[in-house]
C-alpha cells in the first residue's frame, strides 16, 4: 500500500499528539494517582505506535512499543512515578520528535536509540522484578482465564485484571458507558492490522478502549484471523458506536454487549444483537461511492466541544493562505489606484461602487489576517516542559505560570517568536530565580521560584511579558561591564543602564555555562524582535525580580500608514509607532550634549532630522511638523517637511539588494503607481 499519500496527516498529528504526551508526562509528575491522565498518556502513545507502525516507520514504533511497557506499569501498579522515570520518558518523547523532524525534512539518518530502550528495558525488568508472588499469580490466573475463554465466547469481564475491573467501574460510576464489542473482518481484507488500526482509531475519538483481544502486538504484526474483541468505555450510546464502526470498509459484522454495572457482568437486558453490513467496495473501485454507502452519523448535540471543532476545522496548506494575502494585498493597492482616479477625474457616479469595493475589500482583509492567525498557546505550550527540565539541570525548584495564551497573533509572527522567549525563559530560570531555597527564604519569598509568562492585546499590537521574581538586576555590575568595554554610561538613567544587557556580547555573568555566559542570548532577542517590527523593554528591581517586555504587531502584511513628504520624497510610517503629530516651532526647540531635544508632555525627548538622516536634501517649505513616535519606553520627534493622510498600505519586502538598508521595514505601492519606502521607526529611534 502507498502510505506517502498520508504522510502529511502523519507529521501533523505526530507532534500533536508528541506535544499531548508532553504536557500530560507533566502533570503525571506532579499528580501520580491521576488516573484519567495515565490512562491518556497510555492510548496517546498506543495512537502513535500504530500510526508509526502502519506508515513503516519501525524504529519509531519500537520505541513507541517499549515506552508503553513502562506506562503499563504505571498503570497496573508494578511502577510509580518518579522524576527519574519521567525524566527518561521525556528523553524518549524528545527522540521521537527528532524522528519526525527527520522525517518531515527528509532525512535518512538513524537516530541512535539503542541507549533509550537499554534503560526503559531497565525500567520495566525492575519494575517485574519487584512483583510480589501474589501479584504473579492473580497475573497467571487472569492469563489462564483469558487463554480458555477467547476462543469460546465474546470477551467479559472475567478477562480484565484488577486495575482495569477498577477504571471500569470509577467510569460507569461517572456515567460512563461500558461496553463488550466483537469486529469481524471481511475473509477477502488484506491489510488486516490497518483495518485494526482504523477501528482503534475511531474508537478512540469518542472513548477508551480497556482492553483488546488480540493483544496491540498481535493485531500491529497481523498475528490473527479476522476477529477483534475490545472492551470499550465511552459516553456515546451503542446505536453510535454501530454508526462508527458501519462507516469502515471490509467489516462483515459486529457484535456489541453492553456491561452492567453492578455486577459487571455483561446485561441480561441488552441481547446480542449483530448488526450485518453490506460488503464495500475497495477503496480501488469508485471512490465516489463510498460515501453514499456510508451510513449517516447522528445528530451530535451531546457532543462536547473540543470533538464539534475537530469537524468543523479544514487543513489548509499554509503556501496556499499566503497566495491567498498576496492576492488581497493586490486588490488592496489596486482599490486604493482607482479611488485615486477617480478623485483625480471626479467621477462621482463611481463614488457608489468604489465605496462598495472599498467595504467587500476591507472585510476580506480582516478575513483573511485573521484566518491566519493562531493563539499564542501553540507556542507557550512548550515551556512548561522547558522550565522542568531547568529546574532539574539547575537543580532549582521553579514553576512556569501562564496567564493569555489564547491571544492571537500572525502565523508568521507565531513562528519566529519561540527562540526569543525561550531565551527569556532561560534567562529568568539561570540568572533570575535565586540558586536556593534559603535565599529566597531569607528575603521573605515563597520557597519555588515564580516565573510568569503574560501575554494580552493592547490596541494593535500583542504583549508579551517574561517576569521573574528572582534576583534582579545589579545596575552597578552592568554599568562597570560597560565602561571594560567602552561604553560610556555618563548620562544614562538606570533604565538606560539595564537595557544595556541587549546589546551584542553584552552579558554580567561571570562565569561560560551551557545556559549563559556568552552575551548571545539578549542579543538574538532584541534582533529577532526588531526583525518582526516589534520592541523589547527591560525594567528590573534588585532583589525582587525582572520583567521582559516584548511588543508585537499582530500582523506583519498590511498596515495604517501615515504617509509624509520628507526632501521631495515620499515616506510611510506605520501609524502603531505614533503617539502624536505638532507643528514645528523653532524656539521649542533646545540644545543639551550638542543634541536637538523638545520638551514635551513634561518629557525631554530627542529630534530626529529625517532628511539629515537619510541623506535627503533641505525643504524650503516654511510649514514643517513633528511626528511624535514611541517604540518601548523611548520617545522621539521626526522632523517632516508636509503631511499627506493616512492610508492602507501594502507591506512589501525591499529584495536582497536593498536589505541591508536598516531604516525602512518595505516599501509599497500608492494609488498613484508610487513605490513609497515605510521608515523603521526602531531603527531610527
Amino acid at each position: 500500500m502507498d502510505t506517502s499519500q498520508y504522510l502529511s496527516i502523519f507529521l501533523e498529528e505526530s507532534m500533536d499528539n508528541l506535544q499531548t504526551l508532553n504536557e500530560a508526562l507533566l502533570i503525571l509528575e506532579q499528580e501520580p494517582e491521576n488516573v484519567d491522565k495515565l490512562n491518556e498518556i497510555f492510548r496517546v502513545a498506543h495512537t502513535i505506535k500504530g500510526m508509526a507502525a502502519t506508515m513503516g516507520f519501525n524504529t519509531m514504533a519500537a520505541l513507541t512499543h517499549k515506552m508503553e511497557d513502562v506506562l503499563s506499569e504505571f498503570r497496573n501498579g508494578e511502577l510509580k512515578v518518579t522524576k527519574q522515570v519521567v525524566t527518561i520518558l521525556f528523553k524518549c518523547l524528545d527522540t521521537l520528535e527528532q524522528m519526525v523532524d527527520n522525517i518531515q525534512n527528509g532525512e535518512e539518518e538513524e537516530i541512535p536509540v539503542d541507549d533509550i530502550i537499554t534503560k526503559l528495558e531497565s525500567i520495566s525488568e525492575k519494575a517485574a522484578a519487584g512483583l510480589s508472588e501474589s501479584s504473579e499469580e492473580k497475573v497467571a490466573q487472569n492469563n489462564e482465564t483469558s487463554n480458555e475463554e477467547t476462543d469460546n465466547k465474546a470477551l467479559t469481564v472475567v478477562d480484565l485484571n484488577e486495575y482495569d475491573l477498577s477504571v471500569v467501574k470509577q467510569a460507569i460510576e461517572k456515567g460512563y458507558n461500558c461496553f463488550s464489542i466483537e469486529v469481524n473482518l471481511s475473509k477477502t481484507t488484506l491489510l488486516k492490522s490497518a483495518r485494526a488500526f482504523l477501528i482503534f482509531k475511531s474508537l478512540e475519538e469518542w472513548g477508551e478502549i480497556i482492553k483488546s483481544i488480540p493483544s496491540t502486538e498481535d493485531l500491529e504484526a497481523e498475528n490473527f484471523e479476522f476477529e477483534i474483541k475490545l472492551v470499550y468505555l465511552t459516553h456515546k450510546t451503542k446505536e453510535e458506536i454501530e454508526n462508527v464502526l458501519g462507516e469502515i470498509s471490509e467489516i462483515d459484522s459486529i457484535i456489541i454487549e453492553k456491561i452492567d454495572s453492578n455486577d459487571l457482568k455483561i446485561s441480561n437486558e441488552n441481547k446480542k444483537e449483530e448488526v450485518k453490513q453490506e460488503k464495500k467496495e475497495t477503496p480501488a473501485v469508485k471512490k465516489e461511492n463510498v460515501k453514499s454507502q456510508a451510513k449517516p452519523k447522528p445528530a451530535e448535540k451531546s457532543t462536547e466541544g473540543a470533538h464539534k471543532k475537530v469537524h468543523q476545522s479544514v487543513r489548509v496548506d499554509l503556501e496556499r493562505l499566503d497566495k491567498f494575502l498576496n492576492m488581497v494585498s493586490e486588490l488592496v493597492i489596486n482599490r486604493t489606484r482607482l479611488e485615486q482616479i477617480s478623485s483625480n477625474y471626479k467621477l462621482t457616479e463611481l463614488n457608489e461602487t468604489l465605496e462598495q469595493v472599498a467595504r467587500t475589500t476591507t472585510d476580506l482583509q480582516d478575513l483573511v489576517m485573521k484566518i491566519r492567525m493562531l493563539p499564542l498557546d501553540t507556542v507557550f505550550n512548550r515551556f512548561p516542559r522547558l522550565i522542568r527540565d531547568l529546574s532539574v539541570e539547575l537543580n532549582k525548584e521553579m514553576e512556569l505560570i501562564i496567564e493569555g495564551q489564547d491571544t492571537e497573533l500572525d502565523r508568521t509572527v507565531i513562528d519566529e517568536i519561540g527562540e526569543p522567549l525561550i531565551h527569556l525563559l532561560r534567562n529568568s530560570a539561570d540568572h533570575g530565580i535565586e540558586d536556593t531555597k534559603e535565599e529566597r527564604i531569607a528575603r521573605g519569598k515563597d520557597p519555588i521560584g515564580k516565573i510568569k509568562l503574560i501575554a494580552y492585546q493592547e490596541g494593535t499590537k500583542a504583549v508579551i511579558k517574561v517576569q521573574d521574581d528572582g534576583n534582579g538586576i545589579n545596575v552597578e555590575k552592568v554599568r562597570e561591564k560597560a565602561e571594560e568595554r567602552g561604553i560610556s554610561t555618563e548620562n544614562m538613567d538606570e533604565n538606560e543602564i539595564m537595557n544595556l544587557i541587549f546589546d551584542s556580547g553584552f552579558s554580567t555573568n561571570d562565569k561560560v555555562t551551557d545556559l549563559s555566559g556568552r552575551g548571545v542570548g539578549m542579543d538574538v532577542v532584541k534582533t529577532k524582535i526588531s526583525a518582526l517590527g516589534g520592541t523589547v523593554d527591560m525594567k528590573s528591581e534588585e532583589g525582587k525580580g525582572t520583567t521582559f517586555t516584548i511588543k508585537l504587531p499582530l500582523t506583519l502584511q498590511i498596515i495604517t500608514a501615515l504617509l509624509v513628504k520628507v526632501g521631495g520624497e515620499n515616506l510611510a510610517i506605520s501609524l502603531n509607532a505614533i503617539d502624536s503629530v505638532i507643528d514645528y516651532n523653532e524656539s521649542q526647540i533646545k540644545k543639551t550634549n550638542n543634541k536637538e531635544v523638545i520638551i514635551y508632555r513634561g518629557n525631554v525627548i530627542p529630534i530626529i532630522r529625517i532628511n539629515e538622516k537619510l541623506g535627503l536634501p533641505k525643504s524650503e517649505s516654511k510649514k514643517v511638523y513633528i511626528v511624535i513616535v514611541k517604540v518601548g519606553e523611548k520617545m522621539a520627534g521626526l522632523l517632516v517637511d508636509s503631511l499627506m493622510g493616512q492610508q492602507d498600505i501594502v507591506i512589501k519586502p525591499l529584495g536582497k539588494t536593498l536589505k541591508m538598508l536598516k531604516e525602512y521595514i518595505g516599501a509599497t505601492i500608492l494609488g498613484d503607481g508610487l513605490v513609497t519606502l515605510i521608515l523603521d521607526v526602531a531603527a531610527l529611534v
